[in-house]
């Protein structure tokens, strides 16, 4: 079995895409991985996802699936961020988004618990100078301020988010596909207004009319971040996750929903939560693969379009 430094040290993953050997500049993405799940508050398996993600990417063509060739997106692979301990970790990952988002650079972060996120995007606030904005694509709404007592666990994204220099306010996120609220989010809903499709109202809506409220309340922006949670898929579509909840979206919906969204000034997104042992299918995987080389089919068009 090859190592990640292995797998990223040759051409064959990402469809072939990645270019281990072009500088940062010359890249089109840059990819890296967060093998972390230590700040779950169920089910662990995640840390597994970015290796086990590389894995199957050899087996896949270079195209989208509007029938698109996309074998001129040039992919880096950076490979997986290490610390010996979760404070060192975050740090380094933080370090690594400041630069890259410094640079104009786009990105895609594996995770990794969505606890992963949390580095990011205070990595993007000490990279720019601008007020930017957060798609939260996820079952959950992540806004507890702690969850027993751990202020950086995997449901406290968001609220950490509202800490950071360049995130204004609640309004400055926007969450999709919400199905659950914990109590003291419940309290914190209560006294805040909060953007935010649930997913019953997805289903109401319809993904054309979501895109187009969510590219209303966003378009102020002019750099925007996607975290993407895979339970914001019913478990029938990604059942291998550490806290699925029933009724989320169909994959096509969200195939569709990040079509739309890639209209918005997307600096970098995130795929996160996906725990391979958890399913034997690894539905999940299959599906991360996905959303993955679909976006960087959306960024490359939009490359091409000057945009």
């Amino acid at each position: 079995m090859k190592t990640t430094k292995e797998m990223i040290q040759g051409n064959t993953i990402w469809a072939g895409l990645n270019k281990p050997e072009i500088d940062i500049e010359e890249s089109d993405v840059i990819v890296f991985g967060i093998p972390y799940d230590g700040s779950v508050s169920f089910r662990s398996g995640a840390k597994d996802a970015p290796r086990a993600l590389r894995e199957i990417t050899y087996t896949i063509a270079p195209t989208t699936e509007y029938f698109e060739s996309i074998k001129d997106f040039k992919v880096k692979d950076i490979g997986d961020v290490e610390g010996e301990n979760r404070d060192e970790l975050f740090r380094k990952t933080e370090e690594i988004v400041k630069f890259l988002v410094s640079k104009n650079k786009f990105f895609t972060m594996i995770g990794g618990d969505h606890s992963t996120t949390i580095p990011v995007m205070k990595g993007i606030d000490q990279g720019i100078d601008e007020k930017f904005g957060i798609i939260h694509i996820d079952a959950h709404f992540d806004l507890c301020d702690d969850m027993d007592g751990d202020k950086l666990s995997h449901g406290s994204t968001q609220r950490r988010s509202l800490e950071l220099n360049h995130v204004e306010d609640i309004d400055s996120l926007f969450f999709i596909g919400i199905r659950s609220i914990e109590e003291d989010e419940y309290e914190f809903k209560q006294n805040n207004n909060i953007n935010v499709i649930s997913a019953s109202e997805y289903n109401q809506l319809g993904t054309n009319e979501v895109i187009k409220r969510v590219k209303k309340k966003m378009e102020k922006f002019n750099k925007i971040y996607i975290t993407l949670d895979i339970d914001c898929l019913d478990p029938a579509y990604a059942a291998g996750t550490g806290t699925p909840q029933f009724g989320g979206l169909t994959s096509r919906e969200l195939l569709d929903l990040l079509k739309g969204l890639f209209d918005l000034p997307i600096i970098g997104f995130d795929v996160v939560e996906v725990a391979p042992n958890l399913d034997p299918a690894l539905t999940s995987l299959f599906a991360a693969r996905k959303i993955i080389t679909e976006c960087w089919g959306h960024q490359l068009r939009k490359q091409g379009s000057g945009l």
